[in-house]
């Protein structure tokens, strides 16, 4: 009996518990990347609704803005609990991408092409809402070791293009309209499971905890390696089904892997805590002669103290848009406002318009280049596995290696987001001038360096601005990108590709009208457009030189201080409840 309720009173602790919130929120965001794949399901978009290039950028456009534009979901998170967060993003991507489904296999009428631009926002929109609801709790959570944090987080996004093709190989077939019902269906249901499971908790020491992120790095990286070696082997091998299904599953076992990792540390911090508890000798009551009015028992004055010191970690409560010009010191808690007019946001808009707004714009037409250069749709298929793949490495080594140089050496996270900016514009000019093999280095330095910048964006933000209005301006941080998107995207790459197919057209003695999907074959159909996203991505590099300078003093400053008092503040906190309670 005793036996059955230690068992029932873990099984609580672990299911309320950090560890398996962490787990639970990188399967959260191991859905939350479906973004990526639209490399895979454009073209289906592309022939089945009869669009040109222009039009199917102006849809991967909207896909960005929703993406990206994630200021409801953070204004959401900071009035509202986090299951409710989670909920509405369920909901939104179920019906965004189900009506997407919906129109390619016609199974309701062609809708007109503004429909569809919002049924891709309002699907990709979804993904904020996880993101706002898992991300930025487990950041809050465990603030110390954000940077490692974060870069598992994202890692996770990142692979989720890859885990979603195998799993819609094995479930659908090699079916790109299917993919997109995958893509409609399974990320919402991961919401729903744990939207109760992802919540705000108070934080403590843990010895374990660096040990731990480095063992989900393995873990993942694990991940990544098996899932880039099955994206090459069904390249040059016919798989069966069972072939498929077997690849799915052993992605899905490697992909719990953090699962037992958390039974394994909750157990042993519940070990802890009950050997804390026995320790802690019963109280006796004594009556004694009452002490003089000057004197009082030691019970009684070390609450009041303790006290006093928890409210010292407590700052005046501000309303989040009020002291616009009086703005704190870097790394302190900043408000909406103070943060978004503030100098550095300023020079991280630019430099996020300049390489976010490059990058999405080259995932994005990944899969039309790959065509105009005469790739098979599988190979393509395999780019964008592939992209996603190192995107995951990006994410994690600049979470894990900017913590690195940071903790040892005082590197700026800043310095590393210049040659994050850096990488893309190489890529840029190898897809303007293609030689043999060549998408597949560009989609390596690409999807690498895509991953980096996000993650280094978001980390940097909640070093530079605090993180007590975190839920809304990481959201708000990444505006810029489907700004530059657009403006690339659109107005850039998809009209010269156009006037491209236009050329080659007038050159059969064909015209506009006499064919339904404008397409165009050979080098010249993105050289200039990504001859200027590589003088984009310069540019953007050069600016983040000045963030670099501006921040290079606070970086070398002890910028986890606070939360290390803090969590002392909490560990004295539980153990005077413990010692009461017993």
């Amino acid at each position: 009996m005793a036996h059955d309720f230690k068992l029932c009173n873990f099984t609580l602790q672990f299911l309320r518990g950090r560890w398996f919130m962490m787990f639970a929120s990188y399967l959260i965001m191991a859905g939350a990347g479906a973004t990526y794949l639209f490399g895979v399901y454009s073209k289906t978009i592309k022939s089945t609704l009869g669009y040109d290039q222009t039009t199917l950028n102006l849809l991967s456009t909207f896909k960005d803005l929703g993406a990206n534009v994630g200021v409801l979901s953070g204004l959401l998170a900071e009035v509202t609990p986090t299951w409710f967060v989670l909920l509405i993003g369920s909901l939104m991507n179920l019906s965004g991408y189900l009506l997407i489904w919906l129109a390619v296999t016609k199974k309701i009428a062609t809708p007109k092409i503004w429909h569809m631009c919002v049924y891709i926002c309002i699907g990709a929109n979804s993904q904020n809402f996880a993101n706002t609801g898992s991300l930025v709790t487990c950041v809050k959570n465990f603030p110390e070791s954000r940077g490692m944090m974060l870069g598992l987080m994202k890692g996770f996004v990142g692979l989720s293009g890859a885990i979603f093709t195998q799993l819609y190989l094995a479930i659908y077939g090699n079916d790109s309209k299917s993919l997109i019902l995958l893509i409609a269906w399974l990320p919402a249901l991961l919401s729903m499971i744990f939207i109760f499971s992802i919540r705000e908790k108070k934080f403590s020491r843990h010895p374990n905890e660096v040990k731990v992120f480095n063992v989900t790095l393995v873990i993942s990286i694990v991940l990544a390696l098996l899932l880039m070696g099955m994206t090459i082997a069904q390249k040059y091998i016919d798989f069966s089904h069972i072939g498929y299904v077997a690849c799915a599953t052993i992605v899905c076992v490697v992909l719990f892997g953090p699962f037992f990792v958390a039974i394994r540390e909750e157990y042993t911090s519940w070990k802890m805590k009950k050997e804390e508890l026995e320790s802690v000798p019963s109280r006796v009551i004594v009556e004694e002669p009452p002490l003089p009015e000057s004197k009082a028992p030691v019970s009684e004055i070390e609450l009041p103290e303790y006290s006093s010191m928890v409210k010292i970690q407590e700052k005046k409560e501000v309303g989040c848009f009020s002291d616009i010009f009086k703005k704190p010191k870097r790394g302190e808690d900043y408000t909406i406002l103070q943060a978004l007019l503030s100098i550095d946001m300023l020079i991280l808009f630019v430099a996020t318009f300049c390489g976010l707004g490059c990058s999405l714009t080259s995932i994005d037409n990944l899969g039309q280049i790959g065509e105009s250069l005469g790739y098979p749709q599988h190979t393509i298929s395999t780019f964008v596995s592939l992209m996603s793949i190192w995107n995951y490495f990006g994410r994690v080594c600049s979470g894990f290696i900017s913590e690195k140089l940071l903790l040892k050496w005082k590197v700026p996270r800043t310095l590393m987001m210049t040659f994050a900016l850096i990488l893309p514009a190489i890529g840029d000019l190898i897809i303007a001038f293609p030689f043999s093999g060549s998408v597949y280095v560009a989609s390596l330095l690409i999807g690498f360096s895509f991953g980096v910048q996000l993650t280094l964006l978001f980390i940097i933000i909640s070093e530079l601005f605090g993180l007590k209005y975190y839920s809304t301006l990481f959201n708000c941080g990444q505006l810029a990108s489907p700004l530059g998107s657009y403006i690339l995207n659109v107005q850039v790459v998809g009209r010269l590709y156009d006037n491209e197919a236009l050329k080659q057209l007038e050159n059969k003695g064909l015209t506009r009208l006499m064919v339904k999907e404008l397409t165009c074959s050979g080098k010249q159909c993105y050289r200039n457009s990504f001859i200027i996203l590589a003088c984009v991505n310069i540019f953007g590099a050069l600016v983040s030189l000045i963030l670099v300078k501006r921040t290079m003093d606070y970086y070398k400053s002890d910028i986890y201080k606070r939360f290390r008092d803090q969590m002392e503040a909490n560990e004295k906190e539980i153990k005077m409840i413990s010692t009461a309670e017993k």
